[in-house]
């Protein structure tokens, strides 16, 4: 492995390291603020940051022209998908959500099938089902009982618009990352806080609205920008197999930060899940390489 693919992969990783960080520390804040402003803030910090970073280079960033409607529903979607997420963690717990966000592997590549005609070989199709599955059986708080989650719902449509939202921010990918980001976290966080703001949620203290978006820059922005930046070396297929460890890494740091022993489904979910995202690693894998074989 040559020197710039090593730092890839390290980037890759760093990428989901960063992006695990979301789901346990979003969970402490939201003792004290409200999810839509927490949302909001998340957002903001992504793309307040990653512009002040922008203005650091020396190149013009490339606009985003021709694409609105791809940009408007990328916007959009990453509006309603972290207020969806943060309302239901603030019920479910982290390590649960961590795990349920795996969801969007799945909505991403059966949305990328009906919009683009994108083909679903069948290893990725049990894949899938083993995800689903393993969804399903993290949504019941006690799977003897069959007493479901209430915050379960809400992150399975939050992964839901994430997974439209990824197939709408593949169609700007020839774009500069860095102005994706940017456009991305701003907008989105923008339509956030006017929601807040709308719904009578107040304003946090400074100090907490502080925390959240320095988590937003770090889990959202800083961590997009490693995860493209690894592609040009790594390309898609092998980066996501990388960052497929940020749900198990989220999960675990979870477990750490909470010292909460999961219930039964937790651990009956978790080697499921875990087969599922091991055929979606593969199968991109195996994608990858027959395209090299093929140039």
């Amino acid at each position: 492995m040559t020197g710039d693919k090593r730092r890839a992969v390290l980037l890759a990783l760093l990428a989901a390291a960063l992006y695990a960080l979301n789901a346990p520390f979003s969970k402490l804040l939201l003792s004290a603020v409200a999810p839509t402003m927490m949302a909001a803030l998340l957002y903001l910090g992504a793309g307040l940051g990653m512009g002040a970073a922008g203005l650091l280079r020396r190149q013009r960033p490339e606009p985003l022209v021709g694409k609105r409607r791809y940009v408007a529903g990328m916007v959009l979607l990453d509006i309603a998908a972290p207020i969806c997420l943060m309302m239901g963690l603030r019920t479910a717990s982290a390590a649960h959500t961590a795990l349920l966000n795996n969801f969007e592997l799945a909505a991403t590549a059966v949305i990328a099938m009906a919009m683009f005609g994108e083909p679903i070989s069948p290893r990725l199709w049990r894949a899938i089902a083993l995800v689903t599955a393993a969804c399903a059986m993290l949504s019941f708080e006690d799977i003897s009982s069959l007493t479901f989650s209430a915050g379960s719902p809400l992150i399975l449509l939050a992964s839901l618009c994430w997974g439209l939202e990824n197939n709408c921010t593949r169609m700007l990918s020839s774009g500069d990352p860095l102005r994706v980001v940017v456009v991305k976290g701003v907008g989105a966080g923008l339509g956030s806080l006017v929601i807040a703001l709308i719904s009578g949620e107040p304003l946090p203290p400074a100090g907490l609205a502080g925390a959240a978006l320095v988590l937003g820059f770090f889990a959202y922005g800083l961590s997009i920008l490693c995860y493209v930046r690894a592609q040009w070396d790594l390309g898609a297929a092998r980066t996501g197999a990388c960052y497929a460890a940020a749900p198990f890494l989220s999960a675990l740091l979870s477990l750490a930060v909470f010292r909460q022993m999961p219930n039964a489904a937790f651990f009956s979910a978790l080697p499921v899940m875990a087969a599922g995202v091991a055929l979606t690693v593969a199968d991109s894998c195996r994608t990858a390489e027959t395209i090299c074989g093929a140039q």
